[in-house]
C-alpha cells in the first residue's frame, strides 16, 4: 500500500458496480477500519454490498491515491475512502428500521412520510484512519450528492459523547440535524444516530441547510 503523505491529495473516481465488485476487498478493509468492526466482518458484507449495487438510484465514489503520476486520472492506485448510497425505498431493511426508530420516537403518521417518502441513503462513507484529517470525506460526500433528485439525504452514524469525532463534526457542519437519536439498529448493539438534512447541497463555503427534523 502506498504511504499517505500529509499534503496528499486523493483523486476521487467514480466507480461502476463492476469496479466496486472488482475492489471490494479495499472497499470493505477501509469499511471495518473505520467502524472497529471485527476482522471477518467483511466477508458477511460483501454480498450486502454487491446486493446494494443494483438498487435503483445506487452511486458509489471512492478517494484514490494514483500510483500513475503520468495518467492519475485512470483511477488505479491506493484506495483511501469509500462511499456510496442510493435511493430510499419502503420495502428496504434500513426504510424499516428508521421509521420503527421514528415511530418509538414520537413522530407521526405525516411526518414519517415527509421524511421517509424521498431520500437518497447515504449508505456508507469511510475514510482510511491514515487519510483522515484532510476533508477527504466531506469531498466524498459532496461528490456523491451532486445532482441527487431526492428531496433529502438521510445517514445513520455510531452516537459518541459530545458528537466528539470527525464523523459527527462533518455531518453538523454540512447541516445535518437528528432525525431519530440513540437508536439500536437490528444485529448491531451500538445506538446509532439518524441525521438528514434536504437537498441540494450547498457550494462549499455557504449555507443552505434545513433541518428534516423540525
Amino acid at each position: 500500500m502506498s504511504p499517505v503523505g500529509i499534503n496528499t491529495t486523493p483523486l476521487l473516481v467514480e466507480l461502476s458496480a463492476q469496479e466496486l465488485r472488482r475492489r471490494m476487498a479495499e472497499a470493505l478493509a477501509i469499511y471495518v477500519e473505520a467502524m472497529d468492526y471485527p476482522k471477518g466482518t467483511e466477508f458477511h458484507r460483501a454480498p450486502m454490498w454487491t446486493e446494494h449495487t443494483h438498487r435503483p438510484g445506487w452511486h458509489a465514489v471512492a478517494a484514490v491515491l494514483p500510483d500513475d503520476a503520468d495518467d492519475p486520472g485512470s483511477g488505479e492506485g491506493t484506495m483511501v475512502g469509500i462511499a456510496y448510497g442510493y435511493r430510499g425505498a419502503p420495502h428496504q431493511w434500513w426504510h424499516q428500521q428508521v421509521r420503527e426508530g421514528m415511530h418509538r420516537s414520537g413522530a407521526d403518521e405525516r411526518r414519517i412520510h415527509e421524511v421517509l417518502g424521498d431520500y437518497f441513503e447515504l449508505t456508507e462513507l469511510h475514510v482510511a484512519r491514515a487519510a483522515q484529517g484532510h476533508r477527504t470525506g466531506e469531498a466524498l460526500l459532496r461528490r456523491l450528492l451532486e445532482d441527487r433528485q431526492e428531496s433529502h439525504v438521510l445517514l445513520s452514524t455510531p452516537e459518541v459523547d459530545d458528537e466528539d469525532n470527525r464523523a459527527w463534526r462533518l455531518y453538523r457542519r454540512l447541516g445535518f440535524t437528528d432525525v431519530v437519536r440513540h437508536f439500536t439498529f437490528t444485529g448491531d448493539n451500538r445506538p446509532f444516530a439518524v441525521l438528514g438534512r434536504l437537498l441540494p447541497l450547498a457550494a462549499e463555503g455557504t449555507e443552505n441547510a434545513h433541518s428534516p427534523s423540525r
